[in-house]
């Protein structure tokens, strides 16, 4: 593509391309219909992929709010213990790669299996190091574990969804997360001051509800729409007269295709990891630090900055279903910049408050707004993806995003050094004019919220969009060109309850809007 036909598109997407064609949406079933529809098996894997996502984030958020006990157990600054979230960060695009290539060409199920069971061993270790080093060293092993869990959650959450239910099911799934933050608030406020193990006990924890989901997920069959794929690529060689590709030759054709989509999206993946960057640099840039922050620049104690998490946790739950929810009828960016503009205004109410309510509603709203756009990021990913490697092509570029934003908390931690401002304290020896000097955190997160959100705004106007796309028809990556963005498989997924006749006029309808709007 010439520099001025990417120009033209890029300019085209952000007039013409931010509301959903009108074609797309008049034959949708109702919400209420669609979720009507849905069996209890594709609940269960819903569900199960929301449960794995949670548990990502109590593991990864067990040092978030552990960061002032771990630096008095190792004797370390907040900026030393924050380069094991760093580590983490840096080293979870290398697990999305990995697992996100088995997932789709092996599938959902086992890959996942093995992440969770991953991450559980490692979380448990990590409540028996110690010192610094090996801490350290075992979170950057656990990075690797956490970075295959989002790609292959969203992928069994999703894909055998109702394209209808898909907005309001990837702001409810994406949100795991904030749950998975709330209840490592929960297991840090009631469960770690009453035993002897402090920390430790958050760890354990986040070990053992890792262990439940990857034997939840173990008891739960594969994805229809995988072995619908399989299956068709199957019938396929039979038709065409060829014996049927060994395992070894499935996977020699599987990275083949996958070379080929690299060479043709190579633009698209790029675009897609400027997205993720901006978006994980607003949520670690709002996350990572907060409790920190409160009890450091606003001198509240532990347990107030543990509430406030919790409460700033509900604005993200909110958010995220409401913005997944409307994200079907606006669309996936109009509905991102619209949550990024909201959670902009409230940046001020965010840092300039100094009582607990103030601070609290400022935590709420801020969240309501990120973790709404974040809420739309599931579905968006997954439509714009070349479908057959919507586990990997997410994934990667979620974590390549991760690994960029890794340094968000140390660069919070590094400006609070060198930014001061004052808090009252009793008068004492130590303080005799009854203020403390401190980090200021509350300039530094006010600037690096504001200046993301800013980057992220443009980078959402004019991204590409495939609002209501059908990922489920298309054809696995582990047979000859079914990596192509054009092979459907032959037979629909919902044949059951369609006529040939209904699947073949939508397929043609379909091809036809998309040529149209290439043209455009």
């Amino acid at each position: 593509m010439s520099i001025s036909a990417a120009l033209s598109h890029l300019r085209y997407n952000a007039t013409h391309n931010l509301i959903p064609k009108r074609e797309h949406t008049v034959k949708q079933k109702s919400l209420l219909t669609a979720l009507g529809e849905i069996t209890l098996i594709q609940w269960a894997q819903f569900w199960a992929g929301w449960l794995a996502w949670s548990c990502d984030a109590i593991d990864f958020f067990s040092v978030s709010l552990s960061v002032n006990a771990l630096s008095a157990q190792f004797g370390k600054s907040t900026t030393k213990i924050t380069q094991a979230i760093t580590l983490t960060l840096l080293l979870r695009s290398a697990g999305a790669v990995i697992f996100g290539i088995i997932s789709d060409r092996f599938g959902r199920k086992y890959p996942l299996v093995i992440n969770l069971l991953l991450v559980c061993v490692l979380e448990l270790g990590c409540g028996f190091v110690q010192t610094y080093s090996q801490f350290l060293a075992v979170r950057a092993l656990f990075g690797i574990g956490m970075g295959g869990i989002w790609g292959l959650a969203a992928s069994i959450a999703l894909e055998n969804l109702p394209v209808e239910a898909r907005g309001l099911a990837s702001g409810v799934m994406q949100q795991g997360y904030a749950v998975g933050y709330l209840i490592a608030a929960v297991i840090e406020l009631f469960l770690v001051p009453e035993q002897k193990h402090s920390w430790r006990a958050l760890f354990w924890c986040a070990s053992g509800i890792s262990f439940f989901a990857a034997c939840v997920i173990l008891c739960l069959p594969e994805s229809a729409v995988f072995l619908k794929a399989k299956e068709d690529a199957r019938i396929r060689a039979q038709r065409s007269g060829l014996p049927t590709a060994s395992g070894a030759e499935k996977s020699r054709i599987f990275l083949r295709e996958t070379g080929k989509m690299l060479k043709a999206h190579w633009m698209l993946c790029c675009y897609a990891v400027l997205l993720m960057t901006g978006m994980n640099f607003l949520s670690h840039g709002s996350q990572d630090l907060f409790p920190t922050y409160i009890e450091t620049t606003k001198g509240f104690s532990t347990h107030d900055a543990t509430v406030m998490t919790i409460i700033g946790n509900c604005g993200a739950i909110a958010g995220g279903a409401v913005a997944g929810w409307g994200s079907q009828y606006i669309g996936r960016r109009l509905t991102i910049i619209l949550c990024v503009i909201l959670l902009a205004c409230f940046i001020p109410l965010w840092i300039l408050p100094n009582s607990f309510a103030g601070l609290s509603a400022g935590a709420f709203c801020i969240q309501f707004g990120v973790q709404g756009a974040w809420g739309v990021i599931p579905i968006q990913l997954s439509e714009m993806s070349p479908p057959a490697f919507r586990a990997t092509f997410p994934g990667v570029a979620y974590q390549v995003g991760n690994m960029v934003s890794s340094a968000s908390s140390q660069i919070e931690a590094t400006g609070g050094s060198h930014l001061k401002t004052t808090v009252a304290v009793p008068v004492s020896a130590q303080f005799p004019t009854g203020e403390k000097v401190v980090p200021d955190y509350a300039t530094v997160q006010g600037i690096l919220i504001g200046c993301v959100a800013a980057f992220v705004l443009v980078v959402t106007l004019f991204g590409p969009e495939k609002h209501g796309r059908q990922f489920e028809k298309h054809r696995a990556a582990f047979e000859e060109g079914g990596g192509d963005d054009d092979a459907e498989m032959d037979v629909d997924v919902d044949e059951d309850r369609r006529s040939p006749s209904d699947a073949d006029r939508d397929s043609s309808d379909e091809k036809g809007k998309e040529e149209m709007i290439e043209k455009a």
